[in-house]
């Protein structure tokens, strides 16, 4: 999708982003919609989501860096300073996190304020803004960051427990299983060295591929609970608003003074302003951090992302930056 000139109307840049942003939002409150018809059942739920993070995501981050020239899109420059500002921002929100009375919420509004959903809402904005471009550069930055999320969470998480002894071994097990980080090992090889698959084996794993965001998008509105947010606490908005805007905003600014524009500033954009992550959940409640904030925040970020993001492409649509 080619984007607007620095020249054009303000219509047709505001129509550019709708393209962007709506198709991505709309799935997700379709699958809220679904839900609550009971179409889409928890079980069927817990089933498509298992088998989008095991199979047909990793398959998808597979085939776009399998296609793509990382010569073009792999800066290791780029890489490093996504993972500096996201531990700069981290540092920063556990100084914040210290001033919440409640030590169960201090973990989980440092883990809800940084930690995004990268692997779907982010993946899937810059596959409408950018093609496969975008969602090769996307899953580069993703490999690394989540690895990175992962630790993170844990150490926040237990800052403030009562009990501590996090099984370090344990989770760096996980995550060297995580399928994504696999799928991303995998093809950074084969795409350096312009490996090719069978014509069958390519349009089977197509086929696949091509179920991912549509059915993640309706799997993440299906977990969608929008009663959480009658219980919507001050924690929670000002998780949401680090998350939203008063992180995103300096890292990108840094961004832009080190020169990067185009796709790759877009493609930031897109990491560092992307709703909480719904992992966040998982962990906070199996790791005793409030599980209600954390779903609290994860909802929060989704309803409203849908502005800030569409807002942020806008702007930067308008400007030329990206």
């Amino acid at each position: 999708m080619a984007a607007p000139s620095p020249s054009a109307g303000l219509l047709e840049t505001l129509l550019f982003t709708q393209q962007i942003t709506a198709p991505v939002f709309l799935l997700v409150f379709l699958g809220l919609l679904l839900r609550r018809t009971n179409l889409i059942t928890d079980e069927f739920n817990q089933t498509a989501s298992g088998l989008v993070f095991k199979v047909t995501l990793p398959l998808l981050v597979f085939l776009s860096l399998l296609r793509t020239d990382l010569t073009m899109v792999f800066v290791p420059g780029l890489l490093a300073y996504a993972i500096l500002v996201t531990l700069l921002g981290f540092l920063w929100l556990l100084w914040h996190a210290r001033r919440l009375p409640s030590a169960a919420d201090r973990g989980v509004f440092v883990q809800g304020a940084f930690r995004g959903n990268l692997g779907i809402l982010a993946l899937a904005l810059a596959g409408n803004q950018y093609g496969e471009p975008g969602m090769a550069l996307t899953s580069i930055l993703m490999a690394a960051l989540v690895v990175q999320y992962n630790m993170l969470s844990v150490i926040a998480l237990n800052m403030w427990r009562e009990t501590t002894g996090t099984r370090w071994l344990f989770m760096l097990r996980d995550m060297l299983r995580n399928p994504l980080i696999i799928a991303v090992t995998l093809a950074i090889p084969a795409s350096l060295w312009q490996l090719s698959l069978p014509g069958v084996v390519m349009k089977t794993a197509d086929s696949l591929a091509s179920m991912t965001l549509p059915l993640a998008l309706l799997c993440v509105g299906a977990a969608l609970d929008l009663k959480v947010l009658r219980a919507t606490s001050g924690t929670a908005l000002m998780a949401t608003a680090y998350k939203l805007i008063i992180l995103p905003a300096p890292m990108l600014f840094g961004a832009w003074l080190l020169g990067y524009s185009g796709m790759t500033l877009g493609v930031l954009f897109l990491i560092f302003a992307c709703p909480t992550a719904a992992a966040s959940y998982v962990m906070a409640r199996s790791m005793g951090g409030n599980a209600s904030l954390a779903a609290n925040i994860i909802a929060l970020t989704t309803v409203l992302g849908t502005l800030t993001i569409s807002l942020g492409v806008f702007g930067l649509s308008l400007t030329g930056l990206s």
